[in-house]
């Protein structure tokens, strides 16, 4: 779980930095560069990102059965992270057009001839990595998930089966008492008085 929230957090990084940098010819647009980010390119990395992160936090109280859709989920979620750094890497005047856009008011294929020249940071490259090893630990959800142990006795409803008392527990007890409490009985009652 420690490992999804890494790379929840790394790709959340990853979405707030630099992705491409563009130098413009002079005169082409209202700034001679322009700096990218990953949300520009692509909006739905910071969600990606949250979403891995509260999955993280579904899992610590999360059933086995649940754990299987988590862990799809995560699978998912990884793919979808990858998918943005792959998509900058291979156009990245696809995902820059819009912010290209903005600051000459050229649309289309021609925005092309503005660029003197452009520059890819590591950080598609990062967010590629971050979502394969996400979709590689929502995998291992899937695989080893169900061998989990349950969440602790905090979570559980009181509509379950009764617990067995252990023998050597004496019933008289102040923890007996709040047990029998917790389960609608009456500790002040006194069997010898009936």
């Amino acid at each position: 779980m420690g490992f999804v929230v890494l790379t929840g957090a790394v790709a959340l990084l990853s979405s707030v930095q630099e992705w491409i940098d563009i130098a413009f010819h002079p005169g082409a647009a209202t700034i001679e560069h322009l700096s990218v980010t990953g949300q520009q390119i692509s909006p739905a990395l910071t969600l990606i990102a949250l979403a891995a992160l509260a999955s993280a936090l579904v899992l610590t109280i999360a059933g086995r059965g649940f754990r299987r859709v988590i862990g799809l989920l995560i699978v998912i979620l990884g793919g979808g992270l990858s998918y943005a750094g792959v998509r900058a890497l291979i156009d990245p005047f696809d995902g820059a057009s819009g912010p290209i856009a903005q600051v000459s008011g050229i649309t289309g294929t021609a925005q092309s001839t503005l660029v003197e020249s452009f520059n890819v940071s590591v950080w598609p490259t990062v967010t590629v990595v971050v979502g394969a090893l996400l979709a590689l630990a929502g995998v291992l959800v899937l695989v080893f998930g169900q061998r989990w142990k349950a969440a602790g006795r905090k979570y559980e409803s009181g509509s379950g089966p009764a617990r067995p008392r252990s023998a050597t527990a004496p019933t008289d007890d102040r923890i007996s008492e709040w047990d029998a409490l917790s389960d609608g009985g009456d500790p002040t009652d006194d069997e010898d008085d009936r």
